[in-house]
């Protein structure tokens, strides 16, 4: 405060208030000049609109909208059945009340894309595998995990080749003509003193991990069918019980798609009783093979004598029609230009009566688009759009196959020439196992597959506003769960388009029925929300779109 104010505001007040007036005032002998001094105003900084924008993406909210499509009245969100068209018209309605427009040309509904798909699910009461007069069990005995050929009741006679490797110097096919034959293999691969022997480091090789590489090399070789035996009865059964879930569900594919694929070899898991009678042998007469194989160190002459057996195994196929949801927001000087923020709205349904609720995956994801998309609209109602434009893609058929991007990246409402990136949320509401409680984390994914620049541009926006850890360990080629893969942003990868895929990572509650509300972390939500949204709006607002610069694994 200035001393001529101070003065002023003493005489008021009386100087005895102060202590006193000043000497020289109180005797009236000197005159007091003041000389007011004017400061140079500063101007305001600018408005950082995308901060105002941002804090619209809200816990609150984000649970509003997850407690209605996560609840059980919504029965799963299965693609193709009712609980997901009842999402598919809440998101619509949604994206009409956000003031965005449909941009689907000639549907019922512009917000939706309609689709058809093809359902197939075992014949069970057609089902057969016989040896000898005695018939097995589907889901008891054996399971199938691939189509099959033998529609009709066919009789074969497999051939055994150990353990169904060819690696290096180890050969189980030397000598053999496989093609169109039916095959008995072991599980599992061989070893010596617990070690097993095609691996240098101790651990178990491909061939020991599972039966894909197993079944690939079956294919290639051009055999019809492969039975899997399993030495331990446990691991059968663990097997069994872990894979069950997914084998009582149907498989879908587009109309025509899976018969115009190179045929696989049909893969049959039969229990370890079962394949000691396919094998006309006995547990004894397995181990005793075993042990000649590591002892060996290569595949050895074997003296079983398998048994025909009679198989059929029918599928029964239906079409049925599903959508995406769609919300788009036009831009302004570059609005031919579209930037897409995608997650998939479909989760895996009911179950042995039970609803599989699919709260984070991708109850999150789904949530999170509808929150960015309300933050964009309300930008561009107050003056402040974007300058291009943005499409907000929910999809359907993820959990089956990406079914819903890969039918919107070959028939996109836009060009994906004029589609800058895809901004994919699937899975951002809870930890992972790899972090502990509270940190405050986000995987991306696919960021520098395609674009160093937009790989940049992320980071710049996580540095400037929500200084989130970055985890970026899926991005390794070698990643053993290939998770760049296994999300809708990979189908705009493919047509070379730049993807972030944003997500925690699996947790106990993957694919489970405790995937519920109650165990997502809104505040942590919140925070991964408006990190996408900082980075769509700085990719929705630059001069220059993100340049497609690379093409890693």
């Amino acid at each position: 405060m200035h001393k001529p104010q101070l003065y002023a505001l003493a005489a008021a007040l009386g100087w005895a208030a102060l202590g006193g007036a000043p000497q020289a005032l109180a005797q009236g002998k000197t005159k007091v000049k003041t000389k007011t001094r004017t400061e140079k105003a500063v101007a305001p900084a600018p408005t950082d609109w995308a901060v105002n924008y941002a804090n619209t993406i809200t816990q609150d909210d984000l649970r509003k909208h997850l407690t209605v499509l996560a609840s059980d009245a919504y029965e799963g969100r299965e693609t193709g059945e009712k609980g997901q068209r009842m999402a598919a018209d809440y998101l619509a309605k949604q994206f009409a009340a956000l003031g965005l427009t449909g941009p689907v040309q000639n549907s019922d509904s512009p917000y939706l894309q309609h689709f058809t798909l093809e359902r197939n699910h075992w014949a069970a009461e057609q089902m057969k595998l016989q040896i000898g007069k005695q018939q097995y069990q589907l889901l008891q005995d054996y399971f199938i995990s691939s189509d099959s050929p033998f529609s009709q009741e066919t009789t074969l006679q497999p051939i055994f080749v150990g353990y169904g490797i060819e690696q290096d110097a180890y050969n189980d096919y030397a000598g053999l003509d496989v093609k169109g034959k039916d095959l008995i293999v072991l599980a599992g691969e061989p070893t010596k003193d617990g070690k097993p022997l095609l691996s240098t480091d101790g651990k178990p090789s491909k061939w020991g991990l599972d039966t894909r590489a197993k079944s690939a090399l079956a294919t290639q070789k051009g055999v019809r069918s492969v039975f899997f035996i399993n030495p331990d009865a446990d691991k059968f059964a663990q097997n069994l019980a872990r894979f069950m879930p997914y084998l009582n569900q149907p498989r879908m594919d587009f109309p025509g798609k899976a018969q115009a694929q190179s045929p696989r070899a049909a893969t049959y898991f039969i229990s370890t009783a079962v394949g000691y009678e396919l094998l006309s042998s006995n547990a004894e007469g397995v181990a005793k093979y075993q042990a000649a194989v590591a002892e060996a160190g290569k595949p050895v002459k074997a003296s079983f004598k398998p048994a025909k057996v009679v198989v059929r195994s029918p599928r029964k196929t239906e079409t049925f029609a599903t959508e995406n949801v769609m919300g788009y927001l036009e831009g302004t000087d570059k609005k031919d230009e579209v930037l897409v923020l995608s997650a998939h709205y479909d989760h895996l349904g009911v179950r042995d009566g039970k609803v599989y609720n699919g709260a984070d995956d991708d109850g999150s994801g789904t949530v999170s688009v509808l929150e960015l998309a309300e933050a964009f609209g309300k930008a561009k109602a107050e003056g402040h759009g974007p300058r291009r434009s943005i499409l907000f893609l929910a999809v359907t058929g993820e959990e089956k196959g990406l079914f819903g991007s890969e039918f919107y990246t070959d028939n996109p409402v836009f060009p994906l020439a004029q589609t800058i990136a895809d901004l994919n949320l699937d899975m951002v509401g809870r930890t992972d196992d790899n972090h502990k409680p509270g940190d405050q984390y986000v995987c991306l994914v696919g960021s520098d597959k395609l674009s160093s620049e937009l790989h940049a541009i992320s980071e710049d926006m996580n540095k400037k506003y929500t200084q989130l850890e970055l985890d970026y360990r899926y991005n390794d080629p070698k990643d053993p769960e290939r998770v760049y893969y296994r999300s809708d942003h990979y189908n705009f990868a493919r047509h070379k388009v730049p993807v972030i895929f944003y997500t925690t990572g699996d947790h106990a509650d993957y694919h489970q029925l405790t995937d519920d509300v109650e165990k997502i972390e809104f505040p942590l939500m919140e925070k991964r929300g408006r990190l996408v949204f900082h980075t769509a709006w700085e990719l929705a607002n630059r001069d220059n779109r993100p340049v497609v610069d690379s093409n890693k694994p």
